[in-house]
């Protein structure tokens, strides 16, 4: 899989550099707005500046839109130079090999100053012509879209069913599965998998538990009422998990992702680990028998905890989920029959053989909930 990401640049990239240095071509590439605009309605996924300002070689001062930090500048796709960059970026992706293509935050890459700036329709052309090229260069590559949204939301990315991504990831099933292990009550989570339903044989869900950032909590609005939702931050609070906002339209704050590992999780601070075990692979069986096709982070395959000295070290919440191993120290602990990471290591190994091994998980077969 190689990771397209379409709608941000980081700010040490060369392509800035060059904006910074106003080398010619690449005057548009970004979005500089009047700090005057009113961008109240434009969704925000974070708790920080919308526009971050920087200084030119001339020594003038630009305010750029920066969706997610200001490390991550935001590319201009109105600007045809940027839309020919980008194809051409994909373009190389694709000569390289890549079997799936993940288009990540790929909801805010069209800006329209008035509106909520994402899922507009331009964002959902964009995706059209990437697929479209994929199809005609690279026919079976697969685009999966990372959007972590709504449900309703989050499924318009498989388009008409044959025009859009193949594969959307399943933000709604983390939150979701936690809920009920929490709430030891499966019902919200099977009346929502009973509801779910493909556009096409030619699309599938993208299923997943965990990943490198947090377990995200907007998938969960419009399934669960919000006082569930903050119930169960709290509760997750209490055990050691960190909390990331964002800042709504009408001024509040709410709830973003929950940053911890989902081994921590799903227990208590007080509980065994033999209960810890249990409830990771009762989580992770729901996930790999679960219609369409599973991914498991690394971080919960080797079965990580929680990592307050990363956070604390690099000064972000997402750091407690991304600690960097060396190999060693992660194959001493896996050899070691006693130890949390083998028995998680094995037992997860044991659910993926099973999986395997049975036509019924096959992404194409019926489920009933």
């Amino acid at each position: 899989m190689f990771d397209f990401v379409c709608n941000h640049m980081s700010a040490k990239s060369q392509w800035f550099a060059h904006y910074l240095a106003q080398k010619p071509g690449y005057e548009d590439f970004f979005i500089s707005v009047d700090p005057q605009t009113d961008l109240s309605a434009v969704t925000r996924p974070r708790a920080l500046p919308l526009l971050t300002p920087f200084t030119l070689d001339d020594g003038s001062v630009r305010h750029l839109w920066t969706t997610f930090s200001d490390d991550q500048i935001d590319l201009n796709f109105a600007s045809p130079e940027v839309l020919i960059a980008m194809v051409d970026v994909l373009l190389h992706y694709l000569m390289e090999g890549a079997r799936y293509i993940r288009l990540d935050a790929v909801g805010f890459m069209w800006k329209i100053p008035g509106t909520s700036c994402i899922h507009l329709e331009q964002t959902h052309r964009l995706i059209q012509l990437f697929r479209a090229i994929t199809d005609a260069v690279a026919p079976g590559t697969v685009i999966i879209t990372e959007t972590n949204v709504p449900h309703k939301d989050n499924v318009s990315y498989f388009g008409d069913g044959k025009n859009e991504a193949q594969m959307v990831y399943q933000f709604s099933l983390p939150p979701l599965v936690l809920h009920a292990v929490h709430r030891q009550d499966v019902r919200a989570l099977c009346q929502w998998a009973s509801s779910l339903e493909l556009p096409s044989k030619q699309t599938t869900w993208f299923n997943f538990l965990a990943s490198h950032d947090g377990i995200g909590l907007n998938p969960l609005r419009g399934i669960l009422p919000e006082s569930e939702i903050l119930s169960l931050v709290e509760t997750l609070q209490q055990e050691g998990a960190l909390v990331n906002w964002k800042n709504n339209p009408d001024g509040t704050r709410s709830p973003y992702e929950i940053n911890v590992t989902y081994l921590d999780a799903l227990s208590a601070k007080k509980d065994e680990d033999t209960l810890r075990i249990a409830r990771f692979i009762l989580a992770h069986a729901v996930l790999l028998s679960f219609p369409g096709v599973p991914a498991i982070y690394i971080q919960s395959i080797i079965g990580s905890r929680n990592d307050y000295e990363g956070v604390e070290r690099l000064g972000y919440n997402r750091a407690i989920n991304r600690k960097k191993y060396q190999a060693g120290e992660i194959d001493h602990k896996l050899d070691d029959i006693n130890s949390l990471r083998h028995k998680v290591y094995s037992g997860l190994s044991a659910l993926i053989s099973l999986r395997r091994q049975e036509k019924a998980f096959h992404p194409d077969s019926q489920a009933r909930f």
